[in-house]
């Protein structure tokens, strides 16, 4: 009898304490206050049932002096530095990868038109029989050139952000 006692001492005296109300908690527009005479100034709404918690948010470092107007962008604070022959050799390797991914898609690009045949692409095995099966892969066709097409503008983006190549 004594074992179960103790614990039972432990958890009763809490649950006898009566809760504590919250203070009232006025609602203005997307602020919160508990100050009777602000919330009266401002012209809030007292928030009725449930109670409200409000979490402080914390401003990103920098984000006070990032504020401003646009501008260049820059490395991250603590980035290493690369020389600028360093740097220029890795936009050159950039663009010939570029330029390589640029003619094996346009090279797709040829190859898929000319299967196209302007939307009447030879039909083949039961596509005669089956006019469905020969519709649905022309539907095909023409999203993955469609898609090779999109594929070729962004690759050309990719390029054009490179700067210009010394000589």
């Amino acid at each position: 009898m004594k074992k179960l006692l103790f614990p039972l001492l432990l958890i009763l005296p809490p649950a006898l304490l009566p809760a504590q109300a919250q203070e009232r908690v006025w609602r203005c527009g997307n602020e919160y206050t508990n100050n009777a005479a602000d919330a009266q100034k401002r012209g809030c709404k007292v928030m009725e049932g449930g109670n409200v918690t409000i979490v402080q948010g914390a401003r990103p470092p920098g984000a006070a002096a990032s504020s401003g107007g646009g501008g260049a962008a820059r490395a991250p604070a603590g980035s290493p530095r690369v020389e600028g022959t360093e740097q220029r050799a890795r936009d050159g390797e950039a663009r010939s990868v570029l330029q390589s991914e640029l003619r094996k898609a346009e090279s797709r690009q040829a190859e898929l038109l000319k299967d196209y045949n302007n939307g009447e692409p030879e039909k083949q095995g039961g596509e005669a029989r089956n006019y469905q099966k020969y519709l649905d892969r022309v539907a095909e066709m023409k999203a993955e050139i469609a898609r090779n097409e999109s594929d070729i503008a962004g690759i050309r983006r990719e390029i054009g952000r490179l700067p210009a190549a010394a000589n």
